[in-house]
């Protein structure tokens, strides 16, 4: 007999990008959930900043066109995409400090975060889908957590876009106060010329000391989860 072979069309359809829908959210809207909220944060990675955090709940008559993963937009799309977001939809944001991650870790620091965003909407969430592994806890509501979930709904989507701008502004206003470290070129990302202007001036208050190259090597393993957002 001959050994059974895998056939190789399942590799063509893995290598198809998922594009967000409302699906998700229409599935909650059917078990009784309304209205539904997306929750998505940016900064996990950086040597410096804030972890922000946004919700978003979407109005589905008037859904902005080209919702994706943060990441795979520009950022001249990501700017256009903020703006009808926050035009056409309910949105919260909240973020931890460096000082925040360096005193829990940057997961509880990113949960916190979103969780706050989440409670502060102005319309409360029935439920709640979150980018992930984790729904945060101590929400008022039930959710969530899909992986990858930024490039499957759309209202995840939306609020990685918010969270992302949000995040990137804060970071280019942080670069007029601590002009050394070229904060709006890399947005606190462990870049050679974010390393360099700490190897000669030192961190700042922004910098997350419990991440590596920031903490003494002799404090032990690496703690921090330099992602990408």
């Amino acid at each position: 007999m001959k050994p059974r072979t895998s056939p190789d069309s399942p590799l063509l359809f893995d290598t198809v990008p998922l594009v967000p829908d409302f699906r998700l959210e229409l599935k909650a809207r059917k078990a009784g959930h309304w209205p539904v909220a997306g929750a998505d944060e940016a900064g996990r990675g950086p040597l410096a900043g804030p972890v922000v955090a946004a919700a978003v709940i979407l109005d589905p008559r008037r859904i902005p066109e080209g919702l994706n993963d943060s990441k795979q937009l520009s950022a001249q799309r990501r700017e256009e995409l903020f703006v009808q977001i926050l035009a056409t939809a309910t949105v919260s944001i909240a973020s931890s400090s460096s000082t925040r991650i360096d005193e829990t870790d940057i997961r509880k620091a990113s949960l916190d975060a979103m969780r706050r965003a989440i409670c502060s909407l102005a319309v409360p969430a029935s439920y709640v889908l979150t980018d992930g592994l984790d729904v945060p806890p101590g929400l008022d509501c039930p959710g969530q957590a899909v992986v990858k979930g930024d490039a499957r709904s759309v209202s995840i989507a939306a609020a990685s876009i918010v969270a992302k701008v949000t995040r990137d502004r804060m970071m280019a206003r942080a670069h007029n106060v601590f002009p050394d470290y070229g904060f709006a070129a890399h947005v606190g990302y462990g870049t050679a010329q974010h390393r360099a202007g700490i190897e000669r001036h030192g961190p700042c208050s922004l910098h997350r000391m419990s991440f590596r190259p920031l903490r003494k090597v002799e404090d032990g393993p690496e703690t921090d989860e330099l992602l990408s957002e």
